[in-house]
């Protein structure tokens, strides 16, 4: 019998965040008996897609050196042969790369997710200029969900590279495009949304997603119409501070907190808009979902243009504009859902969101032949 061919990838820990979505949207939907994804973890801790990955063949394998080369090169060795090690932990892309060229691994590619991190200093410069260098010198391909996003882990002009290429987030887009009202309203009657306009946001509780702008907008909403409410996705270390917030300044009536869901087009189709006043992203995933939902977005200028799908359903804005701005935008957007699906299916064909396009795509890259045909019918079980 034909064993599988393999392929690594390197990340902090497969919790339901953007990259690791992704990965999961890919790994899904090829075909197991001839491709396995393997992922390097480095978190002691199960992550939420652990099991499912083990289910479909693949392995966790556990590191706890995240400076390591030798750690790493150890684990390629004994786990491989991998046709491909494909990198998604920013900087130490660089440490991943060396590894796996050590290990003799001939496709070595490092993938940049995000435009920015939360560290600072002259440590943590120069240890981004060396990562830089071992990721110019050991990668074979470079891949960037946005232009800016390349720019910030691969330095200025990364787009000019000869291995440099553009990779869009791939997402099950067609599983958003409708949703039983039947789901929807049930959960609007349960968790008291009623006939109110629902103002949603899905992503962990961390700095970036800038929550606290998002209850600052919310009061300003609530003074132009009480009937509004906020409907929060997700959990996070920031929560229980956003929590205390609510508490108060008297808005527990109108913020719904409903935690990790794993019914992400029910939460998505009981909104009228969609709001992300992020301080940074990469590209924003949830963004994409939103959209295949045909939800009207209001979003800050750390969005990326990619992810602006050009069908009218994105307003951008300053988040120096300020809370009452925004509430006028989020007013004024309320009632403009999309509901031509095919303008909405057509949109992501046409920029290559699809499973199917980004399988095409790295296989090229793995070098192997495309393999489709994974576990299609598994709900779109992800989170921002």
């Amino acid at each position: 019998m034909d064993v599988p061919k393999r392929i690594l990838h390197i990340v902090g820990a497969m919790n339901r965040a953007g990259t690791e979505t992704m990965l999961m949207n890919l790994y899904r939907n090829i075909n197991h008996h001839e491709i396995q994804f393997d992922f390097v973890s480095y978190s002691e801790e199960k992550a939420h897609y652990d099991h499912e990955i083990i289910e479909l063949g693949g392995k966790v394998i556990r590191l706890s050196q995240t400076g390591s080369i030798m750690e790493l090169y150890q684990a390629i060795k004994q786990n491989g042969p991998y046709e491909a090690v494909h990198s998604h932990t920013l900087f130490h892309c660089g440490i991943a790369s060396a590894a796996a060229y050590l290990a003799g691994v001939k496709i070595r590619i490092s993938h940049a997710h995000t435009t920015e991190d939360n560290e600072e200093g002259l440590v943590r410069r120069m240890y981004i200029t060396a990562m830089r260098k071992m990721i110019k010198v050991f990668s074979t391909h470079l891949l960037a969900c946005s232009k800016e996003a390349g720019e910030y882990l691969f330095g200025a002009g990364a787009a000019h590279q000869s291995n440099y290429s553009y990779f869009p987030n791939v997402i099950e887009f067609e599983k958003l495009l409708t949703c039983p009202p039947s789901l929807f309203n049930q959960f609007k009657i349960e968790e008291g949304l009623g006939k109110s306009i629902v103002i949603g946001h899905i992503g962990r509780f961390i700095p970036a997603k800038n929550h606290d702008f998002l209850l600052d907008v919310m009061k300003s909403l609530i003074k132009r119409n009480p009937n509004c409410k906020l409907l929060l996705v997700g959990e996070g270390d920031l929560k229980k501070h956003i929590e205390k917030r609510i508490e108060n300044e008297g808005l527990k009536e109108s913020i719904r907190l409903v935690g990790i869901r794993e019914d992400i087009g029910t939460m998505l189709h009981s909104m009228d808009v969609f709001v992300f006043p992020s301080l940074y992203e990469g590209l924003g995933l949830v963004l994409l979902e939103a959209q295949a939902s045909g939800l009207p977005c209001v979003v800050s200028e750390a969005i990326q243009p990619e992810a602006d799908l050009q069908i009218g359903l994105v307003t951008q804005l300053q988040l120096r504009d300020g809370p009452e701005v925004w509430a006028g935008a989020i007013v004024e957007q309320a009632n403009r859902k999309e509901k031509n699906l095919h303008k909405i299916k057509q949109s992501f064909e046409r920029n290559d969101y699809s499973p199917e396009a980004g399988i095409s795509k790295l296989m090229t890259l793995y070098g192997v032949d495309i393999a489709l045909g994974g576990s299609n019918e598994k709900s779109i079980d992800r989170f921002v």
